[in-house]
């Protein structure tokens, strides 16, 4: 039956009056006292802030006002007389608190299936309340998307299943279209007291952008009024995430070559790859060793209403980042043969939309790998080096996945990237991966420069992160 049939009939069933409907229901069994939540995977209090049409009417206001919402419009719809007053910090803070030791059914949406915390689901109330955060800055005439997840760093495994504590304010702002949102995922304290810093399980950064609602086009915002001592320094470092960010896009490999030293790295690569293929050279590529082409997972599906954004028609955020974590996992599973222990999602980028009804393809490889040492810290060495493929003592491997994800349109005629997320794990095992295309070596060297960039933030973490779900190793 057509779709816009569908409509017409739904329209005339909400419409009716009649006392006479067709209801289902079945004989359930009171197993639990407290009711069960129904949600799309994301904290209920969340999902009610972030959809607020039932898809139905949505289709329905479309159909009626023949205007597609997801095209580009040459008139503004932002008012120009917008107050951009400068905004506290204070201002934009929010709080929730996921009661997931006082619900079974809550707690439901958010353990994996060996009894840890799945951190996707996780990842998608981040999202979700980095939206909430936004707007409670712009307010509501403007449209704000997620533009860059800059970086979600385990800090505090949880060691139990406890009520968790999402909280975060808008830290960086200058009055241009952007702001940083800086949001941190703790054990729920008690009524009136902070999170301690040992109950802080992770910390995150989010970019947002805000756009007009019909021409797309970024928009002013209110700057910031920096206050306290704690407010300068928080300002301090979104400005320094924000040079770091414009300096990358300048050296980035779609701008500049390689530098010498990774010239170099290259090139020794190759020629141990030539060792490994003369008959007359003892050398062989260890068992441990694997090519990049090999390490690849990839996934396609179909964009489902059920994770649209607050605008309707395209999918949030943090659905994306819930899907690609899991596959990111999953690819890192295969390579290494063991449990991967999540560390970090290292900056990443949300390139173009994704539509409600678009196919979503993922691609997961694994694009570097770092050795780590008994004590810890990075023992750095050329792909393909001998090593014994054995965990040793408190070492192994940091495995760095990265998921490149493209969007087609029902009939695959068009097709868009959507972005690029980098996520870096640890695995106990002696464990490397070998480029051998010079777009593999591109990968390798992208994802080179990412674990310099990120070595701090990790090492200072320690070793043991919060595994796929949250509750260590």
């Amino acid at each position: 039956m057509p779709a816009t049939k569908l409509l017409r009939i739904a329209t005339r069933a909400s419409k009716s009056k009649s006392k006479h409907c067709i209801t289902w229901s079945r004989a359930t069994r009171q197993l639990h006292l407290s009711p069960r939540w129904q949600t799309d995977g994301v904290f209920k209090e969340l999902t009610e802030m972030r959809v607020r049409t039932p898809w139905i009417e949505a289709l329905r206001k479309k159909e009626q006002e023949g205007i597609d919402p997801t095209q580009i419009s040459s008139v503004p719809a932002t008012p120009t007389n917008r107050d951009l007053t400068p905004r506290r910090m204070s201002d934009s803070f929010h709080r929730v608190v996921i009661p997931l030791a006082q619900d079974p059914w809550l707690l439901d949406n958010y353990l994996n299936a060996n009894g840890q915390l799945r951190l996707g689901t996780i990842f998608m109330d981040l999202d979700a309340l980095s939206g909430v955060i936004a707007y409670k800055h712009t307010g509501e005439s403007v449209t704000t998307v997620t533009a860059a997840v800059d970086r979600i760093t385990i800090n505090h495994p949880l060691t139990e299943l406890c009520d968790l504590e999402l909280s975060g304010q808008v830290t960086f702002a200058t009055g241009r279209s952007s702001m940083e949102i800086s949001i941190q995922v703790a054990k729920a304290p008690e009524k009136g007291a902070s999170a301690k810093k040992e109950n802080v399980l992770m910390t995150c950064a989010f970019t947002m952008v805000s756009l007009d609602p019909n021409t797309k086009k970024p928009v002013a915002i209110c700057p910031l009024k920096v206050e306290t001592e704690e407010e300068r320094r928080l300002f301090a470092l979104g400005e320094k995430n924000s040079k770091m960010k414009k300096a990358r896009a300048k050296t980035g490999l779609r701008k500049q070559t390689p530098n010498d030293e990774e010239s170099d790295l290259i090139h020794a690569i190759w020629l141990r790859q030539l060792d490994y293929h003369d008959p007359n050279n003892p050398l062989r590529k260890p068992p441990h060793t694997h090519y990049m082409a090999s390490t690849t997972l990839s996934s396609s599906q179909i964009m489902q209403p059920q994770y649209r954004n607050r605008h309707n028609f395209m999918i949030f955020g943090g659905y994306l980042l819930k899907t690609t974590f899991e596959l990111a996992f999953c690819c890192a599973a295969a390579f290494s043969h063991s449990r991967p222990t999540f560390l970090s999602l290292d900056p990443s980028a949300f390139d173009n939309p994704v539509p409600v009804g678009s196919v979503l393809y993922l691609k997961a490889t694994v694009a570097y790998t770092e050795a780590v040492d008994e004590g810890g810290a990075s023992d750095v060495r050329l792909a393909g080096e001998e090593g014994d493929g054995k965990s040793k003592e408190g070492g192994g491997t940091r495995v760095q996945i990265r998921i490149d994800s493209k969007v087609r349109d029902i009939e695959h005629g068009s097709t868009k990237p959507t972005g690029q997320f980098n996520f870096t794990f640890w695995v106990d095992r002696d464990i490397s991966v070998m480029p051998q295309t010079y777009e593999e070596f591109m990968i390798w060297i992208d994802a080179r420069r990412r674990a310099e960039e990120g070595r701090g933030s990790i090492d200072g973490g320690g070793l043991v992160g919060a595994g796929e779900g949250g509750k260590g190793r």
